[in-house]
């Protein structure tokens, strides 16, 4: 084991919320959203009209929870994209959703689904949610009920819901690759692959009693950080004897991966850390290839977002051939097909 600390950063508030942005990280401090690249360097620095309790990101956007509203960011410079949706009580949750656009979860029970751009699309009475826990396909999604048991809902034309099974747990992670860690409330601690059923495998990796405040999974597996502010690395196997990052240190509250060989910790108090493994880079290097691709989409989020909008206005207008060829250069293939099916129906 090898990992470091390559780069630390003061904020100047308490932090409430931190998320991976293209191989860096994006913080909300006080009334502020700082982006810092990998290499430690700020690429932007923005206020905002409230504090920022939830950040998420996908394809050059940052969907942010402020207050009772969600809005959406671009990466390139911290500009807002679109004036904001709210709800009645607020959203306490967002993830991406795979091919596009975002899934929210309301503190009134309900899941809200919005386009990339952060157009408002459906809703979905769930009851109350503890955490997303993250998408098993692009129509099934797992979250945490209030009460600690899992709940998987098919958010297509007819929608349903199902709980996994009567165990209730303290703690989940996000899902990763497929995979979930969990916590039982005796302190144990298992990895399981969810299907929309039940589980395809489920097993318990610790029997310490440790408390997490989040997990992630880097090249070198599981990592826990404890809420006495310790970096846990499981294994894999049932050996006791976790590896320990972080003594006399005391990492905060908050952990995001950032790639495979990356990940980031942060107090509340403002002092975030970018941890380094240089014994996974060569193995690990998609993931760098990955946050290059995003932070290019994200320089070309604005001409994207024209090209989206001269479609859009050609559709209205009922210049349909225009809009397909719009489309695909934005590779929109669902709506090349539906406006496609349009132009045999009825012509342009």
């Amino acid at each position: 084991m090898s990992w470091s600390i390559s780069w630390s950063w003061q904020a100047e508030q308490r932090i409430s919320s931190i998320a991976a942005v293209e191989g860096g990280v994006v913080i909300s401090n006080g009334l502020r959203l700082v982006l810092i690249e990998s290499n430690g360097e700020i690429r932007w620095s923005v206020k905002t009209p409230f504090k920022v309790h939830s950040i998420s990101y996908q394809n050059g956007v940052l969907a942010v929870l402020a207050a009772h509203g969600f809005y959406v960011m671009s990466t390139t410079d911290g500009s807002m994209l679109h004036e904001g949706r709210s709800t009645y009580g607020g959203f306490n949750d967002v993830v991406p959703r795979p091919g596009g656009g975002w899934i929210l979860s309301g503190k009134e029970g309900q899941l809200h689904l919005f386009s990339h751009e952060g157009i408002g699309i459906k809703r979905f009475t769930t009851g109350k949610v503890r955490r997303l826990v993250g998408w098993l396909d692009r129509e099934h999604i797992l979250w945490q009920s209030d009460d600690g048991k899992l709940w998987c809902g098919r958010l297509g034309n007819n929608y349903s819901k199902r709980c996994l099974e009567d165990r209730i747990w303290s703690w989940v992670s996000r899902i990763d690759y497929g995979r979930i860690l969990l916590q039982t409330s005796s302190g144990e601690v298992w990895e399981g692959v969810p299907h929309p059923y039940g589980w395809d495998y489920i097993e318990k990796l610790q029997s310490d009693s440790l408390e997490p405040m989040e997990g992630i999974r880097c090249g070198d597996g599981w990592w826990i950080l404890g809420i006495e502010g310790l970096l846990y690395h499981l294994s894999g196997s049932n050996d006791d004897g976790a590896n320990v990052l972080g003594q006399n240190m005391n990492l905060g509250d908050l952990l995001q991966k950032v790639t495979a060989d990356s990940m980031v910790t942060a107090t509340r108090d403002g002092l975030v850390r970018m941890w380094k493994a240089p014994h996974l880079a060569d193995s690990e290097r998609e993931s760098r290839f990955k946050a290059a691709a995003d932070a290019a989409l994200a320089r070309n989020w604005d001409e994207r977002k024209s090209i989206f909008d001269r479609a859009r206005q050609a559709e209205d207008e009922g210049r349909l051939s225009l809009a397909v060829e719009l489309y695909q250069t934005l590779g929109r293939l669902e709506d090349v097909k539906r406006l496609l099916h349009r132009q045999k129906e009825g012509g342009e």
